[in-house]
């Protein structure tokens, strides 16, 4: 494979096809989360002038608010390599023997989903990361013997959507925490443009607002209802992503002015019409929507709890009086009809 670069993004050259990387490179591309990225901005020009790698980091937040994108640019912003992983795929405390011992001086490790690190190998990772150094027993019964093995100081930065699931013990042993939020429609409408230019699409600023406010706070939908506006924009106006394009483009997408998909929406009509608006259980809301509860609690509930359509109480999901209106459902007579 064939690596180039171009106007600060990767382009990828594989078999006379060609792949457009969207993550922005170094923190000056960097759209959004002003004030986390200026603290970052800090961390990281402080390492540089000791010449120490950057303490343990931990990024946590809703999934596609650029978690890994920054995990990249920290690596590209020191000057080091990056060697990814994910907590579900390190299934033995040995399938990190390799990746840690590897590593080099200020190399960063990041593992993405580290809440699902099962717990032997949490606990390999501990002396690891405090004093840099792994044990490992070789051999069994009377000739089992401990071999220590010092590594190279790194940085360990970690993603996770629920950082509540990592346990005390890991937790303490990072030194830097980030919380990513919904980046809002302003922010989104500027990475819209970046996004367009690198993937050389014509669109006005209007279009790129109107992407952007539907895109639930999120950098990775945003780019992905671009993508989808453009085959609509190509085929049925020109190629140019207007107001009114991304306007018919995403009404046939099921996309509304507030970017609630057809997911969502059924999600809040179940509880209105089936549940009396609630309290309703995640498990019996997932059996009535045949979702996974997961599902329903990683991709579907935190943007509906953002926006106050809905509640979480100590006795279940709640729909709000904004999902009532927003869905249409003024007064009882509307649910009954629905129903």
């Amino acid at each position: 494979m064939k690596r180039e670069e171009d106007i600060g993004q990767e382009r990828f050259e594989d078999e006379g096809l060609l792949f457009l990387s969207l993550r922005p490179k170094n923190l000056s591309d960097y759209i959004g989360q002003k004030e986390m990225i200026g603290n970052l901005a800090i961390s990281l020009e402080a390492a540089k002038v000791r010449g120490e790698p950057l303490d343990h980091i931990v990024f946590y937040g809703p999934p596609g608010l650029g978690k890994t994108t920054l995990a990249h640019i920290i690596a590209y912003e020191m000057g080091v390599k990056i060697t990814t992983t994910s907590g579900p795929s390190l299934e033995r405390a040995g399938d990190l023997v390799g990746i840690l011992t590897n590593l080099q001086e200020g190399d960063i490790l990041f593992i993405d989903e580290i809440h699902r690190l099962p717990r032997v190998v949490e606990e390999f990772l501990y002396p690891a990361m405090e004093d840099f150094r792994i044990d490992f027993v070789i051999d069994k019964g009377p000739y089992a013997k401990t071999i220590n093995f010092n590594l190279k100081h790194f940085t360990l930065i970690g993603a996770t959507t629920r950082a509540g699931l990592i346990t005390a013990p890991l937790r303490e042993r990072f030194g830097i925490f980030y919380h990513l939020d919904f980046y809002e429609d302003e922010d989104l409408a500027e990475i819209i443009k970046r996004s367009s230019k690198i993937l050389d699409i014509e669109i006005d600023d209007k279009g790129a607002f109107e992407i952007g406010r539907r895109s639930r706070g999120t950098p990775r939908i945003a780019n992905r209802l671009l993508k989808r506006v453009r085959d609509y924009a190509q085929i049925q106006a020109e190629g140019v992503i207007t107001e009114e394009v991304a306007i018919s483009a995403l009404k046939t997408l099921k996309i509304d002015e507030l970017g609630l998909s057809q997911t969502d929406r059924r999600l809040l009509e179940v509880i209105i019409i089936h549940y009396d608006g609630g309290p309703v259980g995640i498990n019996a809301l997932a059996a009535t929507m045949h979702e996974e509860s997961e599902t329903i609690v990683e991709m579907v509930e935190p943007y509906l709890l953002k926006i106050g359509f809905l509640k979480r109480t100590s006795r279940g999901r709640v729909a709000s009086k904004h999902a009532y209106f927003h869905l249409g459902f003024a007064q009882e007579s509307d649910i009954q009809k629905k129903s």
